[in-house]
């Protein structure tokens, strides 16, 4: 098992090594028809879309919109919409502006069409200690 200064280390490796989808936008919708929109997953921590901004709709602990809310559709473990359901049915979409989709983000491994974007796919992979220690992983992320 990693200690948490390895596991950091790594992160920063990764997230340097995967900073070519940073260009565009991307961003989740959630819900039965991907009409919900649970925010920026590339975006500054101080932009308000950003699921890594705090304070903000779609990266606070206890938003009903946002994937760190773990008693909420979109951030249980439990919720069939949420991405840290390993059997999850409707996990939330990445796309882009122009409404490109860039798979979809869930902890479901055998989930067709999950995610390949290697920064996404490490999140999830690494869900329950990134979630633990939000704060430490967004301060090395790259945008």
């Amino acid at each position: 098992m990693l200690n948490i200064k390895t596991f950091f280390l790594l992160v920063g490796l990764i997230l340097f090594s995967t900073i070519s989808f940073s260009q565009k936008k991307l961003h989740l919708y959630g819900g039965e028809n991907r009409d919900v929109y649970l925010g920026c997953m590339n975006c500054s921590e101080i932009d308000s879309k950003s699921i890594w901004n705090d304070i903000g709709t779609y990266g606070s602990d206890i938003s009903s919109k946002s994937i760190w809310n773990d008693i909420g559709t979109y951030g249980s473990d439990i919720s069939s919409y949420s991405p840290w359901n390993d059997i999850a049915s409707n996990p939330p979409a990445i796309m882009d502006e122009d409404g490109g989709f860039y798979g979809y983000f869930t902890t479901n491994t055998i989930k067709s069409n999950r995610t390949e974007i290697k920064l996404f796919v490490y999140i999830l992979d690494n869900n329950k200690t990134i979630r633990k220690n939000r704060s430490e992983f967004k301060k090395r992320l790259p945008f």
